[in-house]
């Protein structure tokens, strides 16, 4: 075999086999520890912002420190300021919706702002060469390639949005699939006798693997737990990064108990079992919508097979006498 015995050939497959185990299992925990340290480093960050900001609050000088830029961003911030855009990007809800896709840095608000303006000119762009390179040939008139210049000024204005805002959803629906896991990790985190800060910490380690954009909020809450002054806020921050209606009824439901002194074990467990509730019954739905997704597979490519089997003996009796 190619110069090589039986022997050494055993020797060789037996020494690739042990390093492709030992590589499946040396590459997850990599890969594990990787995506724990991308999760401790954003709550370290927004740890020191907090930091800062509480700092530079009871300084006398009341002096912000900032830190440098990359130079695109210091370009995109400088136009926003002398286009006079501040308007666009300095709502609350703005601020949010881009939280809620997972853009948290200072820089997101003037690089949205300048994409979507930029977009305009990139849309037009776009549709003129739309128009004299593939509708050339067709003579349509002006009217018509100045509509599609519109429309291509249009997309390009609303892209940004739409990327946003599948990025979001996508968010969404990842933390929405551990959210009732997280509940229950922290009801037993609570029973056990850790304070709300300590459980969420907790939470957020657990959850690193299986849902690490949850357990990314989650630390993030505890960060913000830590430093901020007013709890109700923190918890209505986390609220409103998400964007997920079950974090706004955790968040209700914790300054509720704040408020009233009611027992958050309690409390945090019906939301548990509300959440339970709800994927089963979500669970439920789609089994129900099964059968009539399952209808057109099957004409498609069950019936047929089956008429085959069926009638094809008879046709082939039929055609051979």
């Amino acid at each position: 075999m190619g110069g090589f015995e039986l022997s050494q050939i055993v020797y060789i497959l037996t020494g690739l086999g042990g390093i492709a185990a030992v590589a499946s299992f040396v590459i997850p925990l990599m890969r594990r520890r990787k995506r724990a340290d991308r999760i401790e480093a954003v709550v370290s960050k927004r740890r020191g912002e907090l930091s800062r900001q509480q700092m530079d609050s009871l300084s006398q000088a009341g002096r912000q420190r900032k830190a440098k830029l990359p130079a695109h961003v210091e370009m995109a911030q400088k136009l926003v300021e002398r286009l006079k855009l501040e308007g666009m990007v300095s709502q609350e809800k703005v601020k949010t919706f881009l939280a809620q896709g997972g853009f948290r840095n200072k820089s997101a608000l003037a690089v949205y702002a300048m994409s979507r303006f930029f977009g305009i000119f990139a849309g037009i762009v776009a549709g003129i060469i739309l128009v004299n390179m593939g509708l050339k040939e067709k003579d349509l008139p002006f009217i018509v390639h100045m509509a599609l210049w519109g429309v291509g000024g249009i997309v390009g204005f609303y892209l940004p949005k739409i990327l946003v805002q599948n990025k979001a959803q996508k968010r969404q629906a990842e933390m929405n699939k551990g959210f009732p896991d997280a509940l229950d990790l922290m009801v037993i985190c609570v029973e056990a006798g850790l304070t709300v800060e300590g459980a969420f910490d907790r939470v957020t380690n657990e959850m690193s693997e299986n849902a690490p954009t949850l357990a990314q909020e989650l630390g993030l809450a505890t960060a913000e737990l830590a430093y901020l002054g007013d709890r109700a806020k923190a918890y209505q921050n986390f609220a409103n990064r998400t964007g997920l209606p079950a974090a706004r009824s955790l968040a209700t439901t914790l300054i509720q108990t704040e408020r009233y002194g009611t027992p958050v074990s309690v409390a945090i467990k019906v939301l548990a079992q509300e959440r339970r509730q709800e994927r089963m019954a979500a669970a439920e739905k789609k089994a129900a919508a099964l059968p009539a997704q399952l209808t057109v597979p099957m004409i498609i490519f069950f019936l047929p097979v089956l008429f085959l089997v069926v009638i094809g003996p008879a046709v082939i009796q039929v055609t051979s006498r």
